[in-house]
């Protein structure tokens, strides 16, 4: 008996010093949320959604925030660690003092013009147009005026921009016939064609776009890190850039179940819209110092229009992580 009751406490040791050790473990764990957007730039990172990367010392989570705006602001309060942007509001944290990485290009140029005017055949066409499109201030807007201006056009003077309504009400106003002419991002451009057939694609803008610059395809989402935290997890960003390049090589694979896991995870589009567009988004993954020409090329774009937009100067070395 005496000899089962020590038994009995040296079990009860053993299991009073595991429960300590798994304390300590549970509690030296931190807390990480990578931030994704709803809509397009959001579905390069949807196998995340559905599996988040497994990382030592980590609760990885993945949550979608609904404007690009948002994401800035926590990125500026320091209260996002991984996250997505637009280049020009990424590059306006890092000039304004703020402590953001550019660490990947996960998207890059996806417009099209598309009419339902059979008279439009090219750019020249547009002369005397309104064409409606969503993204003042931002990479729709620049681009489409530098190829404006690279075929003689004067933005809202030979061609008027109409900005009234957002991405989603710009296509279902081409398929109801309440407007002629457009530019629209993916996938909302594919939303357009599958509800109008009918629509003429003008011109392949990122053709356009490569003509007038001389360089690659524009970027429009970025894979971005907080400095501090990227500085200090250098093993971590690894691990999670592995797993962003990984889902996007999946989307781009299987745009099925791609279409499937973005209407499960509630990113605001059709399963049948993604996995038409997925072709047509140019997902991506090139890493920073790669994809450098090509983000200057549009930084150069925003400091001539608007300098304010990427806080008045080219992001230096610092931006962009290595």
């Amino acid at each position: 008996m005496r000899m089962w009751t020590k038994f009995l406490i040296l079990v009860l040791l053993i299991l009073s010093n595991l429960s300590c050790v798994r304390g300590r473990n549970e509690s030296n764990v931190e807390n990480l949320t990578i931030y994704g957007l709803r809509g397009s730039p959001g579905v390069g990172i949807i196998h995340l959604f559905e599996e988040p990367p497994e990382i030592t010392g980590f609760n990885v989570k993945v949550e979608a925030l609904a404007q690009a705006d948002l994401m800035a602001a926590r990125f500026i309060a320091g209260e996002v660690q991984v996250g997505i942007l637009p280049p020009n509001m990424a590059a306006k944290i890092y000039t304004s003092g703020g402590d953001i990485k550019m660490a990947a290009v996960i998207g890059e140029g996806m417009l099209s013009l598309l009419t339902s005017d059979p008279n439009i055949k090219e750019i020249e066409d547009l002369r005397g147009k309104t064409v409606a499109l969503h993204g003042q201030g931002a990479t729709p807007e620049y681009v489409f005026q530098r190829i404006l201006r690279s075929h003689g056009l004067i933005p809202n003077t030979d061609v008027i921009l109409n900005y009234a309504l957002g991405a989603p009400e710009i296509a279902q106003s081409l398929i109801a016939g309440r407007i002629s002419l457009a530019l629209l991002p993916e996938p909302f451009a594919t939303m357009a064609l599958l509800g109008k057939p009918d629509l003429i694609l003008v011109s392949d803008i990122q053709e356009e776009w490569i003509k007038a610059e001389g360089i690659g395809n524009y970027p429009m989402t970025l894979l971005v890190f907080n400095g501090t935290f990227a500085t200090a997890n250098a093993d971590v960003v690894e691990e999670i850039l592995n797993a962003v390049r990984a889902s996007i090589e999946q989307v781009i694979t299987r745009p099925a179940e791609a279409g499937d896991l973005v209407e499960k995870h509630g990113l605001g589009i059709s399963a049948p819209v993604v996995t038409a567009a997925v072709s047509r988004s140019n997902y991506v993954f090139i890493p920073a110092i790669e994809a450098r020409p090509s983000l200057e090329a549009l930084f150069k774009v925003f400091l001539e229009y608007d300098p304010v937009s990427i806080g008045g100067v080219l992001p230096g070395d610092g931006f962009y992580l290595r």
